[in-house]
């Protein structure tokens, strides 16, 4: 395999993307940028996603709680108040999965949610969904929603940068780490 595979198959691994379709909730894991809500907000207001549920308690890039700065941007993007769930605890995604699957299970029931968009940043979503699957009902559909922002990493340029090749080879560790600790399950 040359280095050109090598990048092909990590990136085919970690970045996984569906079309847009009706969900029964937007699933946002939160980042210190803001990115990761855009694809909740587009979800929503085209209607093809009645909720959206935003996890995480980390600092975002303006010193606010990750939570409330994508709460406040929800809302100024035109997403009704009643129309956000909030998860206020998760500080890793682990947590995201775990808490967020909880007040799913406590605020709306499995019954009434059967398909789940999971909104974070691309190079994310391997490990975000194979997280989340080790926490939801089995038979609830999860569906890769990643912005497209160029402030993002992306499958196609990822390796150009150092920074780039750091943070996606930190990302393939901590899918290790996550699997050794028994946190993520077949997608």
């Amino acid at each position: 395999m040359d280095l050109y595979d090598s990048r092909t198959a990590i990136s085919t691994f970690l970045f996984k993307k569906c079309s847009p379709e009706p969900v029964d909730l937007a699933f946002v894991l939160c980042s210190p940028t803001i990115s990761s809500i855009h694809p909740a907000i587009t979800l929503y207001k085209s209607g093809l996603a009645p909720r959206i549920l935003i996890s995480g308690a980390g600092t975002a890039v303006d010193g606010s709680v990750e939570w409330s700065f994508y709460h406040d941007h929800a809302l100024a993007s035109g997403v009704a108040e009643s129309a956000i769930l909030l998860e206020k605890a998760a500080r890793n995604t682990a947590e995201n999965a775990a808490f967020g699957a909880a007040l799913i299970e406590k605020e709306l029931g499995w019954a009434k949610v059967r398909s789940l968009a999971v909104c974070t940043k691309p190079f994310h979503m391997r490990r975000a969904i194979m997280t989340l699957r080790r926490h939801v009902p089995a038979d609830v559909r999860l569906i890769a929603q990643p912005p497209e922002d160029p402030g993002d990493l992306s499958a196609e340029t990822w390796w150009q940068t150092a920074q780039g090749r750091q943070r996606i080879f930190a990302e393939l560790g901590k899918i290790g780490e996550y699997a050794l600790k028994g946190d993520l399950d077949d997608v």
